[in-house]
């Protein structure tokens, strides 16, 4: 039985028996987050695209506790990411409640004297923006190829979840979130904390059992799937180009936790808490399909997100 804890709560994804996830079980979100190398890549990238504005670069850097404890600030990260897609709706409500609870102590001003809040909802919704943008093209690239609809139906998906943390515009469709990235470009700039933040990534402190190659590989695999217009801005140069090496190595390992069912994920005991098989994530399409028909988990309509100006 895996159990996390956050803010002092128990995390029990196992119960109560029946509850419904904020994600549906049929969702996009459900295949995407079940996938380690997915979530370590793509919640790089989106903690990369946000140190590119100075208002979430030292809102992070000044008030977290990611650079003095990597491994439990990544924890806790990860927590919250996997109770939003597969915890019973009751605790993910509490914890996300719990986050913006902090998150609204969070102020302060940039070393350029620009103020700052948390919770200003420009900074919410880009914060958001670069987690859907970073999952979903950390699976596209490394473990298997999205349609556009399918990357457009991600988007909106993630709307259940942002809303809840106070985002007002999600985007709809990569067109949108290129739009907002657009809107905001004027802000991005270079920063030694940048550096700092990979450096900690590629020491492999956020993950001690990790081989170190590997996170040199996801360290730059990270980098390869940001925006053209924002790794320019960040300087992030040749030094953090892909070799054929670390792509044949993400991909392999990507492609076994894809195909390989483990029994202690939040995925897999999601799916027991809802009546599917604890294996259901990693089911083929069809019999993903007759395993809601049985469990009586018929598919929602789309919530759409709204829509990026």
């Amino acid at each position: 039985m895996l159990k996390g804890r956050y803010l002092g709560w128990t995390i029990d994804f196992t119960s109560p028996k029946g509850e419904m996830s904020l994600q549906h079980p049929s969702s996009l979100q459900w295949r995407v987050f079940k996938n380690p190398i997915a979530l370590g890549v793509g919640g790089i990238a989106a903690v990369l695209m946000e140190f590119a504005d100075a208002r979430i670069r030292s809102g992070v850097w000044d008030h977290s506790t990611y650079k003095i404890d990597p491994i439990g600030r990544s924890k806790r990260t990860g927590i919250a990411a996997m109770v939003g897609v597969y915890g019973p709706e009751s605790a993910a409500r509490r914890v996300i409640a719990g986050v913006t609870n902090m998150h609204a102590k969070v102020q302060g001003q940039t070393p350029k004297g620009e103020h700052y809040r948390a919770l200003d909802t420009e900074l919410l919704d880009w914060v958001a923006a670069t987690a859907s943008y970073g999952f979903l093209n950390a699976y596209d690239r490394f473990v298997r190829p999205l349609s556009a609809t399918e990357q457009t139906r991600f988007y909106s998906e993630s709307w259940t979840v942002t809303q809840l943390y106070g985002v007002k515009t999600s985007p709809s469709s990569p067109a949108a979130f290129e739009a907002m990235m657009m809107a905001l470009a004027d802000r991005f700039e270079p920063h030694p904390i940048v550096m700092e933040f990979l450096d900690i990534i590629q020491s492999g402190k956020a993950a001690p059992f990790v081989p170190k190659f590997l996170h040199r590989a996801v360290a730059r695999a990270s980098v390869s799937i940001l925006p053209p217009l924002i790794r320019e801005r960040l300087q992030l140069g040749k030094a953090f180009d892909l070799t054929r090496t670390d792509r044949i190595a993400l991909k392999a390992a990507a492609g076994l936790a894809e195909r390989l069912p483990l029994a202690g994920t939040p995925a897999s005991q999601a799916s027991v808490r809802l009546g599917l098989p604890w294996n259901y994530p990693y089911m083929g399409e069809a019999a993903r399909l007759r395993a809601l028909e049985k469990a009586g988990l018929t598919r929602p309509t789309p919530m759409l997100a709204a829509a990026a100006e």
